[in-house]
């Protein structure tokens, strides 16, 4: 039998054994295909090199999505005439001359390849005038030896024909139009990074949006409503937390503002933005018990923490770290914001102390007349509280409060109103501050049941149950000896699962209300998120499923008759229970229409 000839690329690449060492244009050509990806890769890199450089402006010009032109103007600290050359070289930067450099990064780019790396797949031009100089100079990205020109301080980059000498790059774009969607996100996202820097954007001529400098909160706000959509901050809550040397601030949207895609997701790092799974798993986590199914949570959030607990040369995009400390910024990051969407209340404000006076988005409405109160307060009284409580939870936290502390205490109307009529046996219509509130009190009522639930079994610990026959698992030698390093933590999770060989694991006990689970799925579930981010609430999620059906089922019913009273009561517990405006399936428990919004209805006014 004749063998069939190799084909001809193997033939070639056998012949090519000697090892030799390869031109510098071929060498920034390959680390291009790291580096420049599209024509936004080209731009994130430039305006890095802007922000590293001191800059307070930033102008952005592109022609044809960026493919045909991209000019990126600065008024940082310029270049010399001396160092122009320098950088176009391969690995020559200013921000890094020694490992504890390295290991401490502030700076947004540091590996001296993005320049060189453009240069060699475009037409590039270097402009620049050092700060204090008297002469601007000008350098061709081809060669040769830099030229006077007029400039002002600061530096242009103009890349012109993308990929002109790599026609297989070229191939790969997309249209101008997506080609400059791309570009165009990454200028936002740097936007967001930098509110201490001015941003604007052209595209063939036009300009897409502007950015001034941003110090207060309004500003800053005005800023990512002009970006993101005003609707983002109206249905967002911000906050700053600290603690064990790491910082969170930002804002987060409510869960009812949550997306059908991961588009509104902006998470920075000390000002460089990332995509990072530890990240991403916390903050799901974190919005786990609230959000609706298969819907994305939204927020524009940042952390701050010393340069040396984060390594950012991870990969050449720079968009992917490392902490060396993982499991502590993971906790860090679940256990904030889920204090924070916890916390939520109708009415509630995030603004730190220093800017409780600013108008922010969640605030409290403004007290109502005193007629309306007056009126409020003859139609409730502390008895007529007390004969609500039978069609609460037995035992709730609501039935050991005595009346007069589900009672306003200043005489002013209840963020929530109070309650007019049931619509339809469903729906509590309610008049507040702000115009008409409903609600869906079989939503609202589950959602506070549900939150009883979980303190009471908080209370008292997850009781185990110990199984019949105990369940042999086969698992690889390392989950065995994550499952004997984790065992206080399994036993308080309600598991009790022993090695019985170097591969083997038997499970003797479940938490009691998971008696039915899955128990080899559930372990190898578990193991799998212990050895990937440290830790894993698989257990609490599972258990909470549980609650949940529990509290769904014993939650009060549609067309079930409430009186005025009874309405009053669920208002005033939607007030001080946690996550009230979402039920536990993510759903909406409640929605105000405002008078202004009425008015536009019928047309008054006009």
């Amino acid at each position: 039998m004749r063998t069939a000839n190799p084909p001809q690329m193997w033939q070639n690449a056998a012949m090519s054994h000697r090892i030799h060492a390869l031109p510098s244009q071929l060498i920034n050509q390959i680390a291009a295909g790291e580096v420049v990806e599209r024509p936004a890769s080209v731009i994130k890199e430039l305006v890095e090199n802007s922000l590293d450089a001191g800059a307070t402006r930033i102008d952005v010009d592109v022609v044809q999505g960026g493919v045909k032109r991209m000019r990126v103007r600065d008024d940082g600290l310029g270049i010399s005439r001396e160092d122009l050359p320098l950088a176009l070289s391969r690995h020559a930067t200013s921000k890094v001359a020694c490992l504890e450099d390295l290991e401490g990064i502030r700076s947004m780019g540091f590996r001296g390849e993005a320049l060189p790396s453009i240069a060699s797949v475009s037409r590039l031009t270097l402009m620049s005038r050092e700060q204090g100089a008297d002469q601007a100079w000008k350098l061709d990205g081809g060669g040769g030896e830099p030229s006077p020109t007029a400039h002002p301080q600061g530096t242009t980059v103009d890349v012109r024909d993308l990929f002109y000498n790599t026609p297989a790059r070229r191939k790969f774009l997309k249209t101008d139009k997506t080609e400059f969607r791309h570009l165009e996100q990454v200028l936002r996202r740097l936007a967001l990074a930098r509110f201490d820097v001015a941003f604007t954007l052209e595209h063939n001529g036009k300009l897409v949006f502007s950015a001034r400098q941003a110090g207060h909160v309004r500003e800053r706000e005005a800023r990512i409503a002009d970006l993101l959509g005003q609707c983002f901050i109206d249905n967002s809550l911000r906050f700053e937390q600290e603690a064990a040397g790491l910082r969170l601030s930002g804002w987060i949207g409510l869960p009812a503002f949550s997306r059908c895609q991961a588009d509104m997701q902006h998470f920075f790092v000390n000002g460089r933005m990332v995509r990072d799974k530890l990240v991403s798993h916390a903050i799901r986590q974190a919005y786990q018990d609230v959000l609706y199914h298969g819907r994305h949570p939204a927020y524009v959030l940042y952390l701050e923490l010393a340069p040396q607990l984060v390594d950012v040369n991870v990969h050449p995009t720079k968009h992917e770290v490392r902490f060396r400390e993982g499991r502590l910024v993971h906790d860090y990051l679940f256990r904030t914001l889920h204090k924070v969407l916890a916390d939520a209340r109708p009415g509630d404000s995030y603004a730190p102390p220093e800017t409780a006076g600013e108008v922010l988005a969640g605030a409290a409405p403004t007290a109502p007349p005193a007629a309306m109160a007056g009126q409020a307060s003859v139609r409730e009284t502390p008895q007529s509280y007390q004969s609500a409580f039978h069609w609460q939870m037995p035992g709730g936290a609501a039935a050991s409060q005595p009346p007069s502390a589900r009672m306003p205490d200043n005489g002013e109307t209840p963020v929530l109103g109070y309650a007019l009529a049931q619509l339809h046996g469903v729906y509590i219509l309610a008049q507040n501050t702000e115009g008409l509130l409903i609600v869906d009190m079989h939503a609202a009522h589950e959602r506070i049941t549900y939150e009883r639930l979980k303190q009471s079994l908080d209370g008292q610990g997850i009781r185990s149950q110990p199984l019949l026959v105990p369940l042999s698992v086969k698992v690889s030698p390392g989950e065995v000896q994550l499952a004997v390093e984790n065992r206080p933590v399994l036993e308080e999770l309600g598991l009790e699962i022993d090695p019985l060989d170097a591969d083997t694991l038997v499970v003797r006990a479940l938490p009691a209300l998971l008696e039915d689970a899955d128990a080899e799925g559930l372990v190898r579930d578990l193991l799998s998120d212990l050895a990937t981010h440290g830790g894993s609430g698989r257990i609490r999620a599972a258990i909470n499923e549980v609650l949940s059906t529990m509290a769904c089922h014993g939650s009060v019913r549609a067309n079930r008759r409430l009186a005025l009273e009874e309405m009053n009561a669920l208002l005033r517990d939607i007030e001080t229970t946690e996550r009230s405006g979402q039920c536990n399936h993510g759903r909406p428990t409640w929605t105000q229409l405002s008078m202004a919004e009425l008015d536009k209805l019928f047309l008054r006014g006009r």
